[in-house]
């Protein structure tokens, strides 16, 4: 079976309807392209807990949070910010609302009502021309002609289309269909791709815990501590939050805030170490001072417990790295409160990550985001490389690159390219 359409869009997450939406209501027919049997289901997994959709800082603060790749994102930001997402989900129907975190939610805190919505509108676009869904289709590179592959239940089915927008996600959640597959395919074509790397994941430590800490403590919360690292220049990071104890290692928010340098780090060198605050809120002073009062009869435990409020998870942790020569020693035993030093040997696999880094590089991509080695080929989302931190970065820049990947393939259609 062969199909000859306008546009192909190749994957059916935020990047992928956002390029269609666009193309969409400009009054193009869009043929939608998904290896699931169902649209969006990393985006509703997103949505579980609460769907973050972007966050109302600053524009400059915001812009930092892609580190590297800073100014290619902030290129896209400036057509496509936080405030024009929240305009367009009002145009749906969906209230937004900013959390005491300066994170931006949908009203009912819900994905399924968004999509759902947004569904609608692809396929009944005012004025426009309704997309076409066509699910259960694996993409396999292209054939003869430049038409694209894909792999159905009913056998291989090949797409001419005038302009395709790849937005095939990452390398994380392989289950709901970011496995990236599309790797080999594209590098095949002579397109320069970055390695996909785990991002906003976990970490084993270096020889792994005790079978009594992962026994007692996996899955326990570090609460109010604070972790900090040094970079390779010696700059230091630091931010206070929380994360938990794994069988492994660790993981959790405070630990994905901090899994980039972490990851980098262990690539350069074999492992990465962090030194952990226990008390973040109490100065090295008064720790040192409260170790070394007289504590009689009680135990050294008790003793913690007592005079700095450290007992379960925290007291557990250092029981678990010292040695008792520093149990005996007051001075080191406060400094190891305030820095213990804690050492990752490997970051947990990419498919348990958050999201990934890697990807192709904005370097042969024009400024509409079409591969300059494949004219009248855009792509989007987090096939991209670049990487953030949880908090509505990752779906505001996913919004953001489809945006301007739509608009892209809508200036290559009608300058008949």
């Amino acid at each position: 079976m062969k199909l000859s359409i306008p546009v192909a869009i190749v994957g059916g997450g935020p990047a992928g309807l956002m390029a269609a939406h666009r193309l969409a209501e400009a009054g193009v027919a869009v043929h939608l392209f998904d290896a699931m049997p169902s649209i969006g289901r990393k985006f509703l997994l997103a949505g579980k807990g609460g769907l973050n959709l972007t966050h109302s800082e600053s524009a400059d603060t915001f812009a930092g949070r892609y580190g590297e790749r800073r100014d290619a994102i902030e290129r896209l930001l400036k057509d496509f910010d936080s405030s024009a997402l929240r305009t367009w989900v009002q145009e749906l129907g969906i209230d937004t609302f900013v959390g005491t975190s300066g994170r931006v939610f949908p009203k009912d805190m819900k994905a399924a009502p968004l999509l759902r919505a947004w569904l609608q509108r692809l396929r009944h676009p005012p004025g426009g021309v309704g997309v076409q869904f066509h699910m259960r289709h694996r993409w396999l590179g292209w054939g003869e002609d430049r038409a694209l592959q894909f792999e159905t239940p009913t056998g291989t089915v090949e797409v001419q289309a005038q302009a395709v927008v790849l937005a095939l996600g990452g390398g994380s959640w392989a289950r709901l269909g970011s496995n990236g597959a599309w790797v080999p395919l594209l590098v095949q074509q002579g397109v320069s791709v970055a390695p996909l790397l785990p991002s906003n994941c976990g970490f084993d430590v270096k020889g792994g815990w005790s079978e009594h800490f992962s026994t007692r403590f996996a899955g326990q919360p570090f609460k109010s501590v604070a972790i900090t690292l040094t970079g390779p220049q010696g700059a230091q990071w630091r931010r206070k939050g929380e994360f938990v104890a794994t069988a492994h290692g660790v993981e959790g928010s405070l630990v994905y805030a901090a899994s980039a340098p972490l990851r980098d780090e262990i690539i350069r060198n074999g492992s990465a170490t962090f030194t952990l605050d226990l008390l973040p809120d109490v100065s090295a002073e008064k720790v040192a001072q409260e170790v070394a009062h007289p504590r009689g009869s009680r135990s050294l435990s008790s003793h913690l417990k007592s005079r700095l409020n450290l007992d379960g998870i925290k007291s557990a942790i250092l029981h678990e790295l010292l040695g008792k020569a520093a149990f005996n020693d007051p001075a080191q035993l406060a400094a190891a409160i305030k820095a213990l030093p804690i050492t990752l040997q490997a970051a947990r696999p990419i498919d348990e990550a958050i999201s990934s880094a890697g990807g192709v590089l904005f370097e042969v991509l024009t400024p509409g985001l079409m591969l300059e080695q494949l004219p009248g080929v855009f792509c989007a989302g987090e096939m991209l490389d670049w990487e953030a931190p949880t908090g509505g970065y990752l779906l505001q820049a996913c919004f953001a690159t489809g945006h301007a990947a739509g608009l892209g393939a809508l200036d290559w259609l009608r300058r008949g390219a």
